[in-house]
């Protein structure tokens, strides 16, 4: 059995666990929708073709996307406390999270939207429809399914980073996984800490299931 103290340890790391994983979340997509919307928008074979703007931002993706996220974290840490104030706890995590999280979820974001039927574009073109009725009146609403399943995986995605800010004291059940499973080797706070990830990780995938299905219009 757990003692008082390490009950509430672990209870505190979920919440910050939480707390990290939905605050990048949210502050990702709106770093990262705006981006797999101009990527989508400004392709060759987009609404509104600019292909050297479209390279550069594709470029700039790419390259966030190929750092792995632990060197991301460690060469972020002076960014990080000029913006926060410090390189400790779930807040300073937050930086690195949002910085490693907004390309993957523009990448995410461009496939869900090119996978709308480009005959659907094109009708809504031939009603006089502006670059910005098709994005947020066929685009995005056409593509609602695949971008809240994406959102999802983006989510989990996250929750698997904050778990490797506890190297770091960022705080969460990552930390606590660190300092008590791997440092003191008690295996027990290791298999629950484990335990809990999976049980959120689950809990994330089925809300976007269901959400998914409630949006998917073909069910």
């Amino acid at each position: 059995m757990f003692s008082q103290a390490m009950l509430e340890l672990i209870g505190i790391g979920i919440l910050e666990t939480l707390y990290m994983t939905i605050l990048s979340s949210v502050l990702a997509y709106i770093l990262g929708l705006p981006l797999g919307i101009l990527l989508v928008i400004t392709d060759k074979d987009g609404i509104a073709p600019m292909v050297t703007i479209n390279r550069i931002i594709g470029f700039i993706v790419n390259i966030f996307r190929s750092i792995p996220f632990v060197i991301l974290l460690v060469a972020l840490l002076p960014f990080t406390r000029m913006v926060v104030g410090t390189t400790l706890g779930p807040n300073a995590l937050v930086v690195p999270l949002v910085i490693g999280s907004a390309p993957y979820i523009a990448r995410l974001v461009e496939s869900s939207l090119k996978e709308v039927d480009h005959g659907v574009i094109e009708a809504a073109q031939s009603m006089g429809a502006s670059p910005s009725q098709i994005v947020f009146k066929v685009l995005i609403p056409e593509a609602m399914p695949s971008l809240i399943m994406g959102g999802a995986i983006a989510v989990i995605t996250i929750l698997s980073y904050s778990a490797m800010g506890g190297f770091v004291g960022a705080g969460g059940l990552g930390t606590l996984a660190i300092n008590y499973g791997y440092y003191r080797y008690q295996v027990n706070i290791m298999l629950i800490t484990i335990a809990i990830l999976v049980l959120i990780v689950q809990g994330f995938q089925e809300l976007g299931g269901r959400l998914m299905r409630r949006f998917d219009k073909r069910l």
